[in-house]
């Protein structure tokens, strides 16, 4: 079988233009040769992409589904290669793409909506209808699994932890506050192992992020495990040496005598008791809120 990319032109749909880089849902075709002699044919295969062009003028393109929306992982092309075998599909945009992506985000927006009232049957039916659009739609994701650790169903909640730790996008920095309050709940739900598993994962894709570190800290806390805690809070204190709940952790530690040493620097005076005798001071500046 022969296979070429037909050269394409370039551009962007009307009105997905922004800041005149290009955006907006692109196409490929590959064709095919299939067959021999009298029996050759040829068969078009067409693909479909929602590109962005980046600062630095490189494409990011993603797939579409077969529901016609972004989903899965990213990649990143050079615009030589975007403008050689990309064509713009700015009304399969407008009449396909556009009222699919519509109907699934109104769904993870109704389904945040009742799970902020408690209303979490009702939020399951939305979150899961945005699932069914996209079942990688990382928002839909976490208010799945918010919901059902909020409603005590650990073994659904634990089904969808299984989906989000393989969920690159799930550890973007666009939804650290929303997988930071998943690993809170993870631990408050006594889901220790998967909350130590789900921070490390965290941790593969930002190292250098103290919260993390001291996030980790606390599930191993939970397990008992001191030497783990004393290791991701030493961390968080080499990243960021002034991080207050870092010190006050290792100091409640050492007066513990759980770990040798601490930082010398004493809790704040009425600072707070946490569930596990930590101090519970305010969450410091950073990325995500720490896990209190």
């Amino acid at each position: 079988m022969d296979e070429t990319t037909t050269p394409t032109g370039t551009g962007a749909p009307n009105g997905e233009k922004k800041h005149d880089k290009i955006n907006g849902v692109f196409s490929t075709q590959i064709i095919s040769k299939v067959g021999t002699g009298t029996t050759v044919r040829k068969t078009v295969k067409k693909t479909y992409w929602m590109v962005d062009e980046t600062d630095t003028g490189e494409i990011d393109i993603q797939p579409l589904n077969v529901n016609y929306v972004p989903s899965g992982p990213k990649r990143r092309v050079s615009k030589d290669e975007f403008l050689e075998k990309f064509s713009p599909e700015p009304e399969f945009y407008v009449n396909t793409v556009y009222p699919k992506m519509r109907e699934m985000n109104m769904a993870v927006v109704e389904g945040e909506k009742h799970r902020e009232k408690g209303e979490m049957f009702s939020a399951e039916l939305e979150f899961n209808h945005a699932l069914t659009i996209d079942e990688e739609n990382v928002r839909a994701n976490f208010g799945l699994g918010l919901t059902y650790l909020e409603r005590g169903d650990d073994s659904k909640a634990n089904d969808i932890f299984q989906r989000l730790v393989k969920l690159e996008a799930a550890f973007e920095t666009e939804h650290k506050h929303l997988f930071n309050e998943f690993g809170i709940n993870l631990r408050k739900n006594k889901m220790f192992d998967q909350s130590v598993e789900y921070y490390q994962r965290a941790l593969g894709l930002s190292q250098v992020d103290e919260n993390l570190h001291y996030n980790i800290a606390r599930a191993w806390f939970e397990k008992q495990n001191y030497a783990k805690v004393k290791e991701h809070l030493d961390e968080a204190m080499r990243i960021n040496p002034a991080f207050e709940e870092g010190k006050k952790f290792l100091d409640y530690l050492a007066k513990k005598n759980l770990v040798p040493g601490g930082t010398g620097a004493p809790a704040a005076a009425g600072a707070k008791k946490g569930d596990n005798g930590e101090n519970e001071g305010k969450p410091s500046s950073g990325p995500i809120n720490v896990d209190l």
